[in-house]
């Protein structure tokens, strides 16, 4: 029995339901071929000579990994000249990136974090691409201002899962549907048609080592959850990390969690450790569509309206009841 494929799923997307314009249907599939290629630098790692320090910083001040910088050129690259975009936006680039002149200017904005968890390159565990679309607002030049959007206005959200299989996540506002890439004929074949995450869940992903830094609401759920059946959730529950978003999300919507990166009092100056415009609204999105929550403990991670680049924000998102008894505890905290 033949399975259906990205492109035939974009197309049905566009000429059936009109979910989506052929030009966005063109980005897309531009997006998963560069997804490709990145998925093929990271399968061959050493062979490629793609692993160890790049010898540079991002904006934010971060030790760049040699992928890193080989993901961002992959995407830049593929989709500069196709017509599409009007710019793109990277957490590796302090600035946007102008389609060149001599290529023609289209209607979208594409926003990404070219390898989430490149952090984890090294030692083989999963990484990820994660990218957002927007619509160029009419009579506004491209630049940092036009990608200024709340979270409510993104056109499609996905995220690429490098593991064992190669996966694809995608929404485009009407649901969640995966793709895995069928890597003897190059192809995304559809293998989940109507991801749902659980409202309940035993399962969830924080990082630890930062418990001495908590809000209170965030110490006493943890403190609940890890009483176990003795304790007043009268379950037991597990904890899982991967320090890869893309990993730790793409876990919960396959079998229930909550994923919690809050504020916390390393530094008074940042107001959260997740980029909201490359990772919390993508990933908000998603979990959103696959019937989950989003929160920064005190409102929708989709409704923040951004006032910069690379703005940093708290983000608990997964299923649905444990993120609202979470927002709960920041209201009784309050």
């Amino acid at each position: 029995m033949s399975r259906m494929t990205l492109t035939q799923y974009l197309i049905e997307q566009q000429r059936d339901l009109n979910q989506i314009t052929g030009n966005l249907r063109l980005l897309l599939e531009v997006v998963a071929r560069a997804v490709k290629a990145i998925s093929v630098n990271v399968g061959k790692g050493a062979i490629a000579g793609v692993l160890g320090e790049a010898g540079t910083d991002n904006v934010q001040g971060e030790a760049q990994k040699r992928l890193d910088v080989v993901a961002n050129e992959i995407l830049l690259l593929s989709n500069e000249w196709g017509g599409h975009l009007a710019a793109m936006a990277s957490e590796e680039m302090p600035l946007p990136y102008a389609i060149p002149n001599r290529y023609p200017r289209g209607e979208y904005l594409l926003l990404f974090d070219p390898l989430d968890g490149s952090s984890n390159i090294d030692v083989n565990i999963s990484v990820g691409t994660i990218f957002s679309v927007l619509h160029c607002p009419e009579g506004i030049e491209p630049n940092e201002k036009a990608f200024l959007q709340a979270g409510t206005q993104q056109l499609v959200a996905g995220y690429a899962l490098y593991g064992p299989q190669t996966i694809l996540v995608l929404t485009l506002g009407n649901g969640v549907v995966s793709f895995t890439l069928d890597r003897e004929f190059g192809t995304w074949v559809l293998t989940n048609p109507a991801m749902r995450i659980p409202e309940e869940t035993r399962e969830y992903a924080i990082n630890a080592s930062n418990s001495r830094f908590w809000d209170p609401a965030i110490r006493r759920y943890i403190d609940e959850v890890i009483a176990g059946r003795e304790g007043p959730r009268g379950r037991d529950f597990n904890m899982r990390w991967v320090g890869s978003m893309v990993g730790d999300v793409h876990r919960l919507l396959t079998r229930g969690g909550i994923f919690m990166y809050p504020r916390d009092k390393r530094d008074p100056s940042k107001p959260g450790r997740l980029r909201l415009l490359y990772e919390a609204n993508p990933m908000s999105f998603i979990i959103e569509q696959a019937g989950g929550a989003s929160s920064t403990g005190h409102g929708r991670i989709l409704e923040v309206e951004p006032t910069e680049l690379h703005q940093r924000i708290p983000v608990i998102l997964g299923s649905s009841r444990e993120v609202e008894r979470v927002v709960r505890y920041y209201t009784e905290a309050a």
